[in-house]
């Protein structure tokens, strides 16, 4: 069903954050430091939850709608929403910033989603996969974050999402240059086509497989330990009851 506030809400959102996060990369490739991205991303994305968390859940992220299809928070149909808003937000953020670059005579090859496993000058079909399996294990940390926290309407939810993305994309970025979201990878790619072409089949393998793999990672792991403590709740309601009962027969 498509409500237009959340699908406003992820298009913003996606726009704002794949603006900050990818300009951010091009001054740290000016001399800002792995450091001040990471910062930049994680302020943003922690911002951005608080903004419009309330509306859309604040996903910004492909990889993180898919997890919460996956998880039954979000139907479908309504996902394929939250996708098309995600990514025309991040395109027409990549598409200004192209403007803005070009104008003053760069490009966008250096704020392409690339790191030394995917750098097409030098890798290879074992370190792509190896990048894939990076960007797994890195989007798993950061859709656990989500759904133990954001989505469970935690006080602290927003801090922890945006700290998670943070030291992934400070852990990340030399090795694949820590996207985590097919979004933001795919937006830049149509603009930096000397570094990163939109028909390399790696940029799906490695930037949407990937973070999508990770993503149900994370969905089971949320449901094995969120059902483990459910289990442990009931017990002790038993054991509660239980104790009333025998105190009661007395």
């Amino acid at each position: 069903m498509f409500k237009p506030k959340v699908f406003l809400a992820e298009f913003i959102g996606t726009f704002a954050l794949v603006f900050v996060v990818v300009a951010a990369v091009i001054v740290s490739g000016a001399g800002g430091g792995p450091v001040a991205n990471a910062l930049a991303a994680g302020f943003a994305l922690t911002a951005l939850t608080a903004i419009f968390g309330h509306i859309s859940g604040g996903h910004f992220n492909p990889a993180v709608t898919f997890a919460m299809a996956l998880n039954g928070r979000v139907k479908w149909l309504e996902a394929l929403f939250y996708w098309i808003a995600q990514f025309v937000g991040a395109i027409l953020a990549a598409l200004l910033l192209n403007y803005f670059v070009t104008t003053l005579g760069g490009s966008m090859d250096g704020a392409a989603s690339l790191g030394a496993l995917t750098n097409p000058g030098s890798a290879t079909v074992p370190t792509r996969m190896m990048a894939m399996g990076f960007e797994a294990v890195l989007t798993f940390l950061l859709v656990s974050a989500y759904l133990q926290t954001v989505m469970l309407n935690k006080a602290d939810g927003g801090w922890v999402y945006g700290a998670t993305y943070a030291f992934a994309v400070l852990a990340g970025g030399l090795f694949t240059g820590a996207s985590l979201n097919p979004a933001r990878t795919f937006a830049v790619a149509i603009f930096a086509g000397a570094t990163h072409s939109i028909t390399d089949p790696f940029l799906y393998v490695v930037y949407f497989i990937g973070p999508l793999f990770g993503a149900t990672l994370a969905v089971l792991a949320y449901n094995y330990f969120n059902g483990i403590m459910d289990l442990e709740d009931d017990e002790e309601e038993e054991e509660e009851t239980e104790a009333v009962e025998a105190k009661s027969a007395e």
